[in-house]
């Protein structure tokens, strides 16, 4: 079954180069283009895709409120799109519920292993640059919100080892590395992870790394 992509964004040979690229894999489908959010919303809406490629900075209806409106009413993975390695939207975006984002200028290849990951229910964490754009941001907004010291609390839901599990993956480690760490399978650490996004009430990893950051269990640069 082929994975259904919807890609909007507002420069046509911008769309049409992701759209041949994506179309020419026998597992993903290309269902329709947008060239600005609305229209990508909509386009969402009609076809019901498995994954939305967004750019940030669009006409009519910006990618950030496209993002909280698709991510809000559908299951459809978003990711999105942006010239800048080191724009702070892409945090909203984050927050919106997009799965991760991917720079303008990706290899072809990446640019397909990308939406077969975030089809496949994972996110984007791999990428240094996602690493490096999330600890910067949310550095910034840690202490524009230190006043609020409630946010910390979140963790005390979790047991040690989740909040272990948390640190790692945190890290950018993904489950294989987590359990060869903690000594435990594979799926016990896919059952942790579960946990964590239940009892902090988070959308998916991405998140689950920003909220390390925010409260303190991992710092900026940390190994």
């Amino acid at each position: 079954m082929s994975i259904r992509v919807v890609v909007a964004d507002d420069q046509e040979l911008v769309r049409a180069g992701f759209g041949m690229i994506l179309d020419a894999q026998d597992d993903i489908e290309v269902v329709a283009e947008a060239g600005n959010g609305e229209e990508a919303v909509a386009a969402v809406r009609r076809h019901a895709p498995d994954v939305l490629l967004l750019d940030i900075r669009m006409p009519v209806m910006d990618g950030l409120e496209a993002a909280r409106r698709v991510c809000a009413r559908s299951g459809c993975k978003v990711v999105m799109l942006t010239t800048f390695d080191l724009d702070e939207y892409v945090y909203e975006a984050l927050y919106a519920g997009a799965s991760g984002f991917l720079l303008k200028d990706v290899r072809r290849d990446d640019l397909v292993h990308a939406v077969r990951v975030v089809a496949a229910g994972d996110s984007l964490l791999a990428p240094a640059v996602t690493r490096r754009l999330v600890a910067d941001i949310v550095q910034s907004r840690r202490e524009r919100a230190a006043a609020e010291a409630a946010t910390p609390r979140r963790l005390d839901a979790l047991t040690a080892r989740e909040a272990e599990t948390l640190r790692l993956l945190a890290r950018g480690l993904s489950n294989a590395e987590i359990a060869t760490a903690l000594f435990v399978s594979e799926h016990t650490v896919k059952t942790h992870v579960s946990n964590v996004l239940s009892k902090l009430g988070l959308r998916d990893r991405v998140q689950a790394v920003i909220c390390a950051y925010e409260t303190g269990l991992i710092a900026p640069g940390s190994p």
